[in-house]
């Protein structure tokens, strides 16, 4: 083949990818990272991502807020927009939750024991919830994760984490030491006077049955926090 053919067989093809407005071309051509979250969305919500679908996954982003407050709706509020039903509603839920467990499952490959690492895994979880939730991280003696349960959610008080729930579940897993966590969704990681009494009742807890409590981590957004951190550590702090 000459150069003139060779030469023009690569301005058809730069013109095809120039001229292609289709996801699904550039997906194939360019990589998933050439798409916006909407396009993205619209193929996994099947067919040609036509301006229908299109219009659908965005309608989808606008109600969440955003792609990652997709992970807020249930199966019920997909089903209230038109065009997703219910085969498509249970594929969203289903796909939502696979990406929380290789979250958690990716953890486990990490040691948990810093607390700049521990706010680190929990963002992705406490980044859209609009309530307070207390989580325990069971860890091995590797200080590696092992299991995290969610205690409660609500409001930071003593009733929130009783030290018998947050225990119940350390010594269920046969943790060697656990991590405590709660985010505040106002972003600013600053304890209260009901966090301080509850990791107090926590670490005289841990002493009675033997197991580490680590820390007892705040979650909050780096850009309401004073300090810039995001997070809190009431073991920097000397509580434990």
């Amino acid at each position: 083949m000459n150069d003139s053919k060779m030469s023009l067989i690569g301005a058809g093809r730069d013109f095809t990818l120039a001229c292609s407005e289709q996801p699904q071309s550039r997906l194939e051509h360019l990589g998933p990272a050439s798409l916006s979250d909407a396009e993205l969305l619209a193929l996994f919500l099947g067919g040609p991502t036509g301006s229908r679908k299109m219009d659908l996954a965005h309608q989808l982003i606008a109600e969440a807020g955003s792609l990652a407050g997709l992970s807020k709706l249930a199966a019920m509020d997909f089903r209230q927009l038109p065009g997703v039903g219910q085969v498509r509603s249970q594929l969203l839920v289903a796909v939502l939750e696979m990406s929380r467990r290789m979250t958690q499952t990716t953890a486990e490959a990490r040691v948990l024991n810093r607390p700049e690492l521990i706010a680190d895994y929990m963002q992705p979880t406490v980044r859209e919830l609009e309530v307070e939730k207390f989580w325990v991280l069971c860890l091995n003696r590797k200080n590696r994760l092992k299991r995290r349960c969610e205690v409660t959610s609500g409001t930071a008080t003593s009733s929130l984490a009783h030290p018998r729930e947050v225990f119940r579940c350390a010594i269920r897993e046969s943790a060697t030491s656990i991590v405590c966590v709660h985010n505040h969704p106002s972003g600013d990681p600053a304890p209260s006077a009901a966090d301080v009494q509850v990791t107090r009742q926590l670490r005289d807890a841990a002493k009675a049955v033997d197991i580490d409590l680590l820390d007892h981590v705040i979650v909050g957004r780096p850009s309401a926090d004073p300090v810039g951190r995001g997070f809190y550590s009431f073991r920097e702090s000397g509580v434990i």
